[in-house]
């Protein structure tokens, strides 16, 4: 079977090659068509997101076949983005889709992310109101993922579009590689500079970006996320 790499090299090298430059890697998430994200690849983005949760408007498998995706080359990361979905349909897919790492975005139990983290790379996303204790919120998951994700609390699950709070963060002993997204837009370059020399930027593993950088839903304007990319890495 095609697991995918050790968590180690992820955050030594930044994926299958490091490309980052200026302290920071990315990920570009919603993903629908393969030649957007060979663009990607040629921008030097470190990770491509593919959301296998049928009730979402970016839901991959209406326009990618998983043969199409596994076709997919390159030193971009396929991460798979999944949404309370059954362990063994997480494995299928990241065999059948060739995936890098796995993104859990619902509500998932520390014993199903160590379930498929004894296979492949886990993304831990958590959604954080203005009120959240994060430190409590993200205890019992440390030995069940490898990473986490931070993002904006709102109806449904997945992305929401909406601001993240960067405060919330700032005080914050996370002492784990995370994700940061929750409506990154393409102005908040500064603003993400000044975050990661916080203390708790020591920690921040990745940018992640989607529908503010979108034409239409799966969509990407690739013309302002390259712009946004040579900016933040610059």
């Amino acid at each position: 079977m095609e697991a995918g790499n050790n968590i180690n090299d992820l955050h030594n090298s930044g994926g299958s090659g490091s490309r980052e430059r200026g302290g920071f890697r990315i990920k570009v998430c919603g993903m629908t068509k393969p030649e957007q994200v060979q663009q990607l690849d040629e921008m030097g983005v470190e990770f491509a997101g593919f959301i296998f949760y049928p009730k979402s408007p970016r839901y991959v498998y209406k326009t990618m076949p998983a043969a199409d995706i596994k076709r997919i080359k390159g030193r971009v990361n396929k991460v798979g983005v999944f949404v309370n979905a059954d362990v063994d349909e997480v494995l299928r897919i990241v065999d059948d889709c060739g995936l890098y790492l796995v993104q859990l975005h619902g509500d998932e139990s520390p014993r199903i992310c160590e379930k498929i983290a004894n296979y492949v790379s886990v993304i831990k996303a958590f959604r954080i109101s203005d009120d959240d204790n994060i430190e409590w919120r993200v205890r019992e998951y440390y030995d069940a993922a490898d990473m986490f994700m931070f993002d904006t609390e709102g109806a449904g699950y997945g992305g929401t579009g909406k601001k993240f709070n960067l405060e919330l963060l700032k005080e914050q002993n996370i002492s784990k590689p995370f994700f940061l997204s929750g409506g990154i837009t393409p102005d908040d370059v500064e603003k993400l500079k000044t975050f990661q020399r916080e203390e708790v930027g020591k920690d921040l593993f990745a940018i992640d970006i989607n529908s503010r950088f979108e034409i239409m839903p799966g969509i990407k304007d690739m013309n302002i996320v390259k712009e946004f990319v040579d900016k933040l890495k610059g």
